[in-house]
């Protein structure tokens, strides 16, 4: 029996990550060749395209069944995958459940690359959870905004942040139609 064929069976004509039944290819995970079953999976296109670096975050909230396959290959997968959606809240709840052996773990590690950080510091909210350009963000402490003449109330959304601040620790976002810095510390992504 070949090798996509014992994927085909182990997976049930499914992708093993999204569970897709179109499009089906043999899928080496790195740092492995595709020299056997236990060092493959079996993956859509959708998921072979996204996995370097994935981009449909909706499309990745599969991992939340897939990640507890009893199958190595697929669980180094669910795992890089989740790590580099770290970022946001959801996939890190995951990633802070799922459990891999230490072999498991190792051969994670082996293959992963972390994605490139972009210049600059990461900037982080009052839980942990990285924020980027465009995000929206909510106030979770009532802010007195010096120079404006009122008070940025707690629970107020923030949309479109821009993280060029002139601030170190600060975002740059419109409230009550006035362009302002707010400290990282008093936000929270949404």
């Amino acid at each position: 029996m070949s090798i996509e064929q014992q994927l085909l069976a182990r997976s049930e004509h499914s992708c093993e990550l999204c569970k897709a039944t179109a499009n089906l290819d043999l899928h080496a995970v790195a740092p492995y060749e595709a020299d056997s079953a236990e060092h493959c999976a079996l993956l859509c296109t959708t998921c072979q395209q996204e996995l370097d670096t994935p981009q449909d975050q909706n499309h990745w909230r599969c991992l939340n069944d897939s990640m507890w396959s009893t199958e190595p290959a697929v669980q180094v997968l669910a795992w890089r995958t989740l790590k580099k959606l770290s970022g946001e809240g959801w996939a890190q709840d995951l990633l802070d459940m799922l459990y891999l052996p230490p072999e498991v773990q190792e051969w994670a590690e082996i293959g992963f690359s972390e994605p490139e950080e972009d210049e600059g510091e990461a900037l982080l909210d009052s839980n942990g959870v990285r924020l980027q350009t465009g995000d929206s963000v909510t106030i979770i402490k009532d802010l007195d905004v010096k120079g404006a003449g009122f008070i940025a109330k707690r629970g107020t959304t923030v949309k479109n942040i821009s993280l060029n601040a002139s601030l170190a620790g600060h975002i740059g976002g419109r409230v009550n139609g006035v362009q302002i810095q707010l400290a990282v510390q008093f936000l929270k992504k949404v």
